[in-house]
């Protein structure tokens, strides 16, 4: 067990957390990853929380190479797999805001050897470009047969297209993970760019965001600085042969380092919150893009040991799921001969964790999410508040004006025209009385949480308890409420 001796001596903090509520969650966050890459005889490590700003925390663990006995550093480049399909994604996103696709084209438009055969049956649609982003073309899972294709020559992909591609279900009709569909969006990318996708990413992508050290090309990572894939079997290492890019690389291709996919990450973050200032090699509208799911929703455990049950869909190249305790996640795991890895963004909170590991499969989902829900309990990763809009505190203003005057009908150009026909303002008077009256004084300073740019909710104390509250402004103009809900805590 020599190994596992180095993986635990070789545990190396970079850089020290200046956030105090980083640092309370930083003892949790590495007792899992210790433990999961005890547990999955991982041979090495990285793992890192990245903000909009960039890295947050990067520590590495481990052997890159159990022959030489190199180290994982920040620098040690690891094939990442499936979290390739992001960036397929956003480039279609991108071809798309440029006129030269639409997501509802047909594959066959620009594909010309599809033409024969992309109908799953004769009642269904034509596989398009947005059934193959969403993973809905009708496509056989095919994550062991798929990992294998990656070195594929462009010719011999041409000829498998044009000899055609078996359906295992109805287009349209439900979720089928597919890198087959993924090698497809590639060839697009192509045909629709005039340059092979791999330029089309690092001319668009890698170099605007100064990801130097990533490539398609595993070959061209000294080795050095490579993280050498290995498997478990018979009770030894084996070390997997490091396939050549090829025509599947827009499905799991890329090879990168936990610095510069730090830069990834933090690029995809700074598309939150909705209307903020931003910049990087894509409008942060079309990013925000990649969240938009297609096809049939799906029910999915949460990763880790703390249960929830999850609606995720399928964006563009990214999971998406509403989280019991994290709220609105996007996610991917990424599983390849040699490595395993995982990213997880939490867009409302402005925080991201990922991790690369170079066991076969071996992918880090739990920690990933386990470290996540460890930072919310820390309040870093708490949801970003959203501002109060001009028309919700002038509507604010106008509840606490009602609230001391014990009459909805003092601020009758505050009041949106369904107000006083769904309750009159006599029926308004007597709830207010009520209230007041089991209430005592309340101190109406506490500030309104905005839900929206027209909606909160607030919390005043009173002498005998405590009022929530509740408005929702109308679509108008000038800021009126539609709806006021008030009520006692507790009751």
């Amino acid at each position: 067990m020599r190994w596992l001796l180095l993986l635990l001596l070789l545990l190396l903090p970079l850089p020290a957390a200046a956030d105090p509520r980083l640092e309370a969650a930083l003892p949790e966050i590495r007792r899992g990853f210790a433990d999961w890459m005890r547990d999955s005889r991982v041979p090495g490590l990285v793992w890192g929380i990245v903000t909009p700003e960039g890295l947050a925390h990067l520590e590495t663990a481990g052997l890159a190479d159990l022959e030489t006995g190199t180290a994982v550093t920040a620098e040690t480049a690891f094939r990442i797999a499936s979290m390739s399909k992001a960036f397929t994604g956003l480039a279609i996103l991108l071809l798309r805001d440029e006129g030269r696709l639409r997501l509802e084209d047909p594959v066959a438009l620009h594909i010309p050897e599809t033409r024969r055969w992309a109908r799953a049956t004769p009642d269904s649609p034509a596989i398009t470009v947005a059934d193959l982003l969403h993973h809905t073309a009708g496509f056989v899972t095919d994550d062991p047969w798929g990992d294998r294709q990656q070195p594929m020559a462009e010719a011999d992909f041409s000829r498998l297209l044009a000899a055609g591609v078996p359906f295992t279900r109805g287009t349209g009709t439900a979720f089928e993970y597919s890198n087959l569909g993924y090698a497809t969006l590639g060839r697009i990318i192509t045909n629709a760019s005039g340059m092979a996708y791999q330029r089309f990413v690092a001319d668009r992508l890698l170099r605007p965001l100064g990801m130097q050290a990533t490539t398609y090309d595993v070959t061209a990572v000294p080795r050095a600085r490579l993280a050498r894939g290995y498997r478990f079997e018979g009770g030894r290492w084996v070390a997997e042969p490091e396939m050549a890019d090829g025509a599947f690389g827009a499905m799991g291709g890329l090879v990168t380092t936990a610095t510069d996919y730090a830069r990834w990450m933090a690029f995809l973050l700074s598309a939150w919150p909705v209307g903020e200032p931003g910049t990087g090699p894509g409008p942060r509208a079309t990013v925000r893009a990649m969240a938009a799911a297609g096809g049939p929703p799906q029910a999915r455990p949460r990763p880790g040991s703390q249960p929830c049950r999850m609606a995720v869909g399928y964006g563009a190249g990214l999971l998406v799921a509403e989280d019991c305790d994290l709220g609105r996640v996007l996610y991917h795991g990424g599983g390849y001969p040699g490595y395993g890895s995982h990213m997880l963004l939490l867009p409302e909170a402005g925080v991201g964790v990922f991790a690369f590991a170079n066991r076969t499969y071996a992918g880090p989902s739990a920690p990933a999410w386990e470290a996540a829900l460890a930072l919310r309990r820390s309040g870093f990763a708490s949801p970003r508040p959203q501002p109060v809009s001009p028309a919700l505190a002038q509507a604010y203003g106008a509840v606490a004006r009602i609230w001391q005057t014990g009459r909805i009908d003092t601020v009758p150009e505050s009041l949106a025209i369904n107000m006083l026909l769904d309750r009159s303002a006599e029926l308004w008077r007597v709830e207010l009385a009520r209230l007041k009256g089991e209430l005592g004084a309340c101190d109406t300073s506490a500030p309104v949480t905005a839900t929206g740019a027209l909606s909160g909710q607030f919390r005043w104390a009173c002498r005998f308890g405590r009022l929530d509250g509740q408005i929702l402004l109308a679509p108008t103009p000038a800021p009126q409420i539609q709806a006021l809900r008030l009520a006692i805590v507790g009751r």
